[in-house]
């Protein structure tokens, strides 16, 4: 028998928290037939965040891939609140990394790793994608990382 994501989520010691709340006039996700796009998501655990800065200042690349896995967990609380259960997703299409950055940093690639491995952890196969890590200047409150995704669902 196979794993469940709840199965994978609980070996991993991950609970999946309540959708946050828009913070302005949007949406938290949207669908269009089979896709569900999530809007960016902080890496917030308990309603703060697990690091704030810039990656190659305050930021060390560790902290950074801390902060893409908490806001890769967010995505995942976002597409369940859509969904009702994440066994409807069929495969995370794409996701976009934004991360806050001093000019010189040049390792954002590392930091979208801690989302990208937080996916495929608890989704299997179902959550290998294509992803583009962007530097920033600054994201929402000092956040060091924002993600944004595309789901493909049942």
């Amino acid at each position: 028998m196979s794993e469940t994501i709840e199965t994978r989520l609980a070996k991993l010691g991950i609970t999946i928290p309540e959708a946050a709340a828009p913070v302005a006039n949007y949406v938290p996700y949207a669908q269009s037939g089979t896709l569900l796009f999530t809007s960016g998501q902080l890496p917030l655990a308990g309603g703060k965040l697990v690091h704030a800065g810039l990656l190659g200042g305050e930021v060390s690349v560790e902290q950074g891939q801390e902060a893409a896995r908490a806001a890769a967990i967010n995505v995942l609380a976002q597409a369940k609140a859509a969904l009702g259960d994440l066994a409807r997703i069929r495969r995370v299409v794409k996701i976009t990394i934004f991360v806050a950055s001093t000019p010189a940093f040049t390792e954002q690639h590392l930091v979208a790793n801690g989302a990208s491995d937080l996916f495929v952890a608890v989704l299997g196969d179902a959550g290998r994608h294509a992803r583009s890590a962007v530097g920033t200047a600054s994201l929402p409150f000092n956040a060091p990382v924002e993600i944004e995704a595309m789901i493909e669902v049942e």
